[in-house]
This record gives structure tokens, C-alpha cells and sequence, in this order.
């Protein structure tokens, strides 16, 4: 199981960056030949940077859509990303201090992650609307999600595995020498769905958090001559 799980990441990630190089470059040699910047829109580039971080940062042309999108969408990338933070205990020797320090947050993030998805799947299914234009890789995506999460909870609070041996076998890969991988269904379940989604990241809608910086609608300026 670890040299499958040791190929499976290699290629995983393999695919990942170039995948995200790809579309990256195809964003790049994409055309915008029009002005067509979605209003009220800035007039300077100092403006377009701003609306564009407010964007990334506050998603706030969700919050002007829909309240309650935006709170569960709001709530699952921040929680999101304290739990990739708090993951970095297994990629890094000696651990970062400031990854020790958002260490205590991660189990509280973890149980908001999965509230976050349980209300946006919950949208998906519940508002007509939403439903009509929800296809089944919308849902699919969540239910990865969700397998992630309820694998880590049980991992965390149900069926401890060995976090040592983890620790070890995640930087053996990061130096090309992975070590033996703890003996645990769980955990292989963990990974391997970790693995999958890394694999569909870049071919999937989840490629909207770099697109949004290629995106005309939000990268230009309100001027009839650009």
C-alpha cells in the first residue's frame, strides 16, 4: 500500500500542476477584445486590484447574490484553509511555528468545514432554482468533499491512526524516499480521496480561484477605450 499510495500521489500531483499550468496558459491566450467589465466597475487599475482582492477575499458579489450562499461559501473556504494549514504538520521538519500556532483551530475548522458543505449541499437540494442547474458532478463534488471531512473526523476522534507514521511517510515522498504507511482502511479512504480530488481539481469548476484573476468581467476598468 505505500509504494500505491506513493505512485498514486506522485501522479496526482504531477497532474495537478500541469493541469493548472494549462489552463493558466489557455486563461493567458484567451482574448478580450471588448470592454465589458461587470458594473459598477473602477475606473483605475488601483481600483481593479482592490475590487479584485475584495472578490477573493470577501467573495462579495456573492454576498450581493444570495446572503446565505455567501455564509456557507464564506465559512467552507476559511475553514478550509486553516485545515490545510494545520496539515502542514505532516509536510514540514521542523514544524513551522505558525502552523503550531493555528494547530488548536483545526478541530474546531474541521467541524465548521463540514457544516459549511452539509448547508451548500443542503441548497443544492432544497431550493428549486438551484436544483435545475445543479448537475451530478455539483453533487459529486460535495460528496468528496464530505468523505475528506467525515474520514479526518473519524481518523481524529473515533479511530486514531498512527499521526507519527504518517508524518514520516508524507516527508519521505516530499524527498523522493517515502517510508512504510500506517495499516488503516480509514485512512487509506482519507487519502485516496484526497488523491482524487487533486486529480479533478484542475479539470473541474473548482479552477474558479485562479480563473477569477483572468475573468474580464472583473479585471478591467470602466473605460470606453480599453
Amino acid at each position: 500500500m505505500t509504494l500505491i499510495f506513493a505512485i498514486v500521489f506522485y501522479l496526482a500531483v504531477a497532474l495537478f500542476a500541469g493541469g493548472i499550468a494549462c489552463k493558466l496558459y489557455q486563461y493567458s491566450r484567451t482574448p478580450s477584445p471588448f470592454s465589458i467589465p461587470v458594473p459598477p466597475a473602477p475606473r483605475t487599475r488601483t481600483g481593479v486590484l482592490v475590487r479584485i482582492l475584495r472578490e477573493a477575499l470577501l467573495f462579495s458579489s456573492l454576498f450581493r447574490a444570495s446572503k446565505w450562499t455567501w455564509i456557507f461559501g464564506w465559512l467552507f473556504h476559511y475553514a478550509l484553509l486553516v485545515v490545510l494549514i494545520r496539515h502542514l504538520f505532516f509536510a514540514t521538519d521542523p514544524v513551522w511555528s505558525w502552523v503550531l500556532w493555528m494547530f488548536p483551530y483545526g478541530d474546531l475548522a474541521a467541524w465548521v468545514l463540514m457544516i459549511s458543505l452539509l448547508g451548500l449541499w443542503g441548497r443544492r437540494l432544497l431550493i428549486d432554482r438551484i436544483r435545475y442547474i445543479s448537475s451530478l458532478s455539483d453533487h459529486l463534488m460535495l460528496a468528496l468533499f464530505l468523505m475528506i471531512g467525515a474520514s479526518g473526523l473519524v481518523l481524529r476522534y473515533l479511530q486514531p491512526t498512527d499521526l507519527a507514521g504518517v508524518r514520516n511517510f508524507v516527508l519521505g515522498m516530499l524527498r523522493f524516499a517515502p517510508t512504510s504507511l500506517p495499516q488503516d482502511i480509514v485512512l487509506y479512504i482519507h487519502l485516496g480521496c484526497v488523491a482524487v480530488l487533486i486529480v479533478i481539481f484542475p479539470f473541474s469548476k473548482l479552477i474558479h480561484i485562479p480563473g477569477l484573476f483572468f475573468s474580464p468581467g472583473h479585471v478591467q476598468r470602466n473605460s470606453p477605450r480599453l
